[in-house]
This record gives structure tokens, sequence and C-alpha cells, in this order.
């Protein structure tokens, strides 16, 4: 039986690993902060070193992109020392780390999508946070696996699809950015691809470094709320394109978030479905579940 660690339990891609059908050879324990806390370096050293689980997966961070501007030193606590801590207590037990990190490495200036090898560059706080993470990661053990995704949402909780219904049925005027592209990725679809990731590791596979996974296609913010209104069945609604330069946000986005996702299909023989595709079945979870 393998031990499967996942730091972080009410996040959107936690949750979703806490739901995936992982069979009778692996179990997985989900720790949220007041298990594993990333604040607390030398604490999460001493908890995963007595645990000693196989594999580690982190999806705890701190996300709040705009609030980490005003707080840089929380951002960096969860997002660089906590991945730092993580890697210094694997490196003692001998288990590889699968770690979430984000676009937001980047700073969109690129035509096209961004390979892994590509150079960093961070706008903001929170980019500049999990590039560091990623970096500490690196620096601290050899045997990881960085997993980069971009605009990820789920059925439940704060996010870009829950906003836009919420306010989609209040009817009033919704100002959407539309001169920043992305690509928007479903947290059961990162999930997914975690767990073959992680079956891969635990079976003694040796596939390590970063990797990019986000929905199949671009589109703007915009575009991504006029599909989600479309294909909700939400026709009476005041949906307005703006520019970036209107939103007045206290972070800076990447004008270009676009991943290429070829190198995790060469090597995992993962392919991200089109994110219209994955959009659609997560509305139709919701309904279902009469959300």
């Amino acid at each position: 039986m393998k031990q499967l660690l996942v730091i972080g339990r009410r996040g959107q891609v936690a949750s979703a690993l806490a739901a995936i059908d992982w069979g009778q050879d692996i179990a997985v324990a989900c720790g949220g902060r007041d298990e594993f806390d990333l604040g607390n370096p030398a604490a999460l050293r001493d908890k995963v070193k007595d645990m000693r689980p196989h594999l580690i997966v982190n999806a705890a961070a701190y996300t709040a992109v705009d609030l980490a501007e005003s707080e840089p030193e929380a951002a960096f606590a969860l997002n660089r020392d906590g991945p730092a801590a993580l890697a210094e207590a694997a490196a003692g037990i001998g288990a590889p780390v699968i770690q979430l990190s984000s676009d937001y490495v980047f700073d969109g200036l690129k035509a096209g999508a961004y390979v892994e090898s590509d150079a960093v560059n961070p706008l903001s706080v929170y980019g500049a946070s999990k590039e560091a993470g990623e970096r500490a990661l690196r620096e601290r053990l050899a045997q990881h696996v960085i997993l980069r995704s971009s605009w990820i949402y789920a059925a439940r909780g704060r996010n870009f699809l829950t906003t836009m219904l919420r306010l989609g049925r209040e009817g009033r005027e919704i100002r959407v950015v539309d001169d920043q592209r992305g690509s928007p990725t479903a947290a059961a679809e990162v999930a997914r691809a975690v767990a073959t990731i992680a079956r891969r590791l635990l079976a003694g596979g040796a596939d390590y470094g970063t990797f990019h996974f986000c929905g199949q296609g671009i589109t703007s913010w915009h575009g991504f709320a006029a599909a989600i209104f479309e294909l909700a069945g939400i026709e009476k609604v005041r949906l307005a394109a703006i520019a970036t330069r209107e939103f007045a946000a206290p972070a800076r986005r990447p004008a270009n978030s676009a991943l290429d996702c070829g190198k995790i299909d060469r090597v995992y023989g993962i392919r991200p479905a089109p994110w219209r595709e994955s959009l659609a079945h997560c509305l139709a979870e919701m309904e279902c579940a009469g959300a």
C-alpha cells in the first residue's frame, strides 16, 4: 500500500483530488492548514517526516492575487517557504513532490504559447512568490514535478465560474477584461492530470521536471464569461468587454497566459480536453447537484 499525502483540503484542486477513486493500492490523506501549515516550516517538516508518505502533492497556496500586493510576507511564506520546507522533509524520507504552480510566473509578453523552458518574469507579488516556490523546490529536491496551470475554476468555492453565475443571475451589468488571453482549466481536469503523474511516480517512474497543463484552446476572460452564460442558458445578461487598464486591479496580470501542453502529452500521455467541453461538463455537474 502506497501512501499519498495531499497538502490542502478545501482548495479547488485539493477537493478534486479527494474525490478521485485512487483504487486499493494507494491510500490518500488530505491535510489542511490545521495539520500541515505551510506557514510553519519547522512543524511542517516534522509532521511530514513523522508520517513518511511515499509521495506528496502540494495543492495548498496563498492565492489572493490582489491582496498579495499588500501582504507580500504572507504570500512568500506560503508559496515559497512552505514548498522549501516540504522539499527538505521529502528529501529526508526519499519521497517525490508534485507542486502546483501558475501561469503568473510569466510576464505575458510572448506572442505564442509558453513552453516550460521559457524565461520566467512575474509581474505581481503572487507570481513572484509562486516562481520562488518553484526555485525552492528545484534547489532542494531532484525528485519533483512542477505542474503549471491557468485560470482554474470549479463547481464550488470562490472562482470565476461561480462569480459569473452569481452576477448573471442578479441581472446587473458585468464588465469583464477582454485583452488578457489564456486557457480556462477545470480543477477536476488538473486533479486527473496530477493523479496520472502520481500513479507513475508511485510505480517507480522518474519522469521529473516542469510541465504545463491547461484547457485546450485560448480565449479571453470576456470570452470565458460569454461561454459560461451561453452554456448555462442565462440569456438576459449585460456583458461588457473592457480593457485591463479599466479594471484597475492592484496586481498586474500577464496579457498572454497561453501554455503549451505538448511536453506533458509526450512524457505522460496527458492531453487536455477542450476548455469549452470541460466547462459544459462542470456546468452539467452543477445542475445535477442543484448548485
